[in-house]
């Protein structure tokens, strides 16, 4: 290999770059037209456009990113996380394209991707597992068969997918009908397919996984493991490396059947292998992420080891550098940034980031896609960095991330640091003695109140930068921000190519949002209660309404769901009475603040 693509965007992109960087290979970035000035632009050597916004017509566009591979002249692509990282039909067409794909094949991805074949496998391994379907079920009658018979709770779950996407947890047999409708629905749009297979849910489970690499040569190699019990939505907030306050049989279960799965799989590269552990101590395998995980930092900073580089020699033919299982040295958590509010309910906001100040310190490690005056697109997900944090123990890595998030600075954006700081200071997270946390604490149990986001207005900088596409090649030029201005209200910059201007250079403001507000996995509007309308809590889209027009409705009901930065968010009502909707259709994109409806 000498010339990577990296088919992927922000954090990511950024940290594959830096790879490329050190193994003294060539990286190229593609960038959509809201990235034309994302940081991984800059950071790439070279970086090519992917004409629109959405992500079915960039990062998802299969042919076009295999266009801009021949353009580029690159002979490789890594695919990050998420996207298309975990689709089989793209790995087998950059094989096709003679290129070399830095994941595990195509046939893994699909048998793994499978949840419901990847069982299979883990079943044949002898790994743990409660009961589930053998298949995808056809529709929630048979859900309703399957909590008849093994009971409830039930989680439904797309077969095809991950990161907490397209899975639903039914505690009620009344429960299971709206549960299924929203599972399939979410994990159509996530991953372009709606099967979902059911399987009995472990309540009050923690999250742990274990970083699994593999070559071509016979070596797998299980470098850690993690806990990643704190989550919003079924999605990762917090992980820490090793997986804290297991005994010596879980580790040793976790670890062998871990690589136990991968060789019966054939698995090359890095990937994680997913359990539930109960409070009983029950270890149930959950699933296998075939790629590098968005918290692989942490096993990075407590192995001694570069995961992105071992992927790097396994897909060039190598063997793995490391011989054995290494034993973990000290402990590092890493806190995910992402633009949410987390006093409203984890609003994903996007925007512009006016001030991003990174903390500095023994152990400190910043993975960023941001920078000071960047901004977070709607069309994405709402990761804008990871904060790591190393110690020589818990406890040290503990006291470390509290200085870290004291230091850190964002401003422009909303993000989720208040929870953050916030939950450093439960004891159910910090206490020596055990972990208190589970996969749904933060929705069950967390109910600090968290300072609101202080929006704040900033002036306009002395320059800006500019991105100018030659021949799609993206070029940025520092411009005076009076002449940037005034080359981009006529429209366009004269010549062939196109220009966008950061816009995190320019003057914004916006209303302080309402202090108080509690956290939970949804959001009602932060308007007067006393008032009628109903509007939206953020900019999004209308995915579908719960509640018909004229309908007696109460305080609390879900009236609509809107989607935002890849996530659904659930519109409760904020008052009792009779809806009126607005003539607002499925599909249609909204705004922060629009009026959805009158609750009379």
């Amino acid at each position: 290999m000498k010339k990577v693509l990296i088919a992927n965007r922000g954090e990511i992109a950024v940290r594959i770059a830096r790879a490329c960087a050190d193994a003294g290979l060539t990286s190229v970035a593609v960038y959509s037209e809201p990235d034309a000035d994302a940081f991984h632009v800059h950071m790439a050597d070279e970086a090519y456009a992917l004409p629109g916004s959405a992500s079915a017509d960039t990062y998802l566009h299969i042919d076009r990113l295999l266009a801009v591979a021949s353009r580029s002249g690159a002979d490789a692509v890594h695919p990050g996380y998420g996207f298309l990282s975990e689709n089989a039909d793209f790995a087998q067409a950059v094989a096709d394209a003679g290129l070399t794909w830095i994941g595990p094949s195509a046939r893994v991805i699909r048998e793994l991707g499978n949840k419901v074949t990847a069982r299979a496998i883990a079943v044949r391994a002898g790994a743990p597992l409660v009961p589930g379907t053998d298949g995808p079920v056809d529709d929630a009658a048979a859900a309703r068969s399957f909590a008849e018979e093994h009971g409830l709770p039930i989680a439904i779950k797309a077969a095809f997918g991950g990161g907490g996407r397209g899975m639903r947890v039914a505690r009620t047999m009344d429960e299971i009908d709206a549960a299924f409708e929203a599972a399939v629905r979410e994990a159509t749009s996530a991953f372009g397919r709606g099967e979902c297979f059911v399987e009995r849910f472990l309540d009050k489970p923690r999250h742990v996984e274990a970083q699994v690499v593999a070559d071509a040569h016979g070596s797998v190699i299980v470098v850690g493991t993690r806990d990643c019990s704190l989550q919003r939505r079924n999605q990762k907030l917090v992980e820490e490396a090793p997986a804290p306050f297991l005994t010596d049989e879980q580790r040793t279960t976790i670890h062998e059947s871990a690589r136990a799965i991968c060789r019966e799989a054939g698995y090359t590269g890095a990937g994680t292998v997913e359990y539930l552990v109960a409070p009983d101590g029950l270890i149930s395998f959950l699933e296998v992420n075939t790629r590098l995980q968005v918290e692989h930092p942490v096993t990075e900073q407590t192995a001694g080891v570069d995961l992105v580089r071992e992927q790097f020699r396994v897909a060039d033919g190598l063997a793995l550098s490391l011989t054995e299982d290494p034993s973990p040295n000290g402990h590092a958590f890493e806190f995910r940034l992402n633009a949410e509010d987390p006093a409203l309910g984890f609003l994903p906001t996007p925007g512009a980031v006016e001030a991003f100040e990174a903390p500095t310190g023994s152990g400190v490690r910043m993975d960023t896609g941001v920078r000071s005056g960047s901004v977070v697109p709607a069309e994405y997900d709402s990761l804008l960095a990871k904060l790591i944090v190393w110690g020589e123990d818990r406890q040290q890595a503990l006291v470390r991330s509290r200085a870290a998030l004291r230091e850190l600075v964002i401003r422009g954006v909303p993000t989720v640091v208040p929870f953050h700081r916030a939950v450093l200071e439960e004891p159910a997270f910090t206490s020596p003695d055990g972990m208190g946390v589970y996969t749904t604490w933060i929705e069950d149990e967390f109910t600090r109140k968290l300072e609101a986001f202080p929006y704040v207005a900033s002036g306009a900088s002395e320059r800006t930068t500019v991105t100018v596409e030659i021949d799609g090649r993206a070029h940025q030029l520092g411009l005076p921000a009076d002449l940037a201005a005034a080359l981009l209200g006529r429209g366009s910059v004269a010549g062939s190519g196109s220009a966008s201007a950061s816009r995190g250079a320019e003057s914004r403001s916006g209303e302080t949002a309402g202090a108080g507000a509690e956290t939970g996995a949804s959001s009602s509007p932060h308007e007067d209660s006393a008032g009628t309308s109903l509007v939206a809590p953020m900019n999004g889209t209308v995915v579908t309404w719960a509640t018909q027009d004229g309908a007696e409705v109460a305080e609390g009901d879900t009236i609509l769901t809107l989607e935002a930065m890849k996530m659904e968010t659930p519109v409760r009502a904020h008052r009792s009475g009779t809806l009126t909707r607005a003539d607002l259709a499925e599909g249609s994109a909204v705004c922060k603040g629009q009026t959805l409806g009158e609750i009379a």
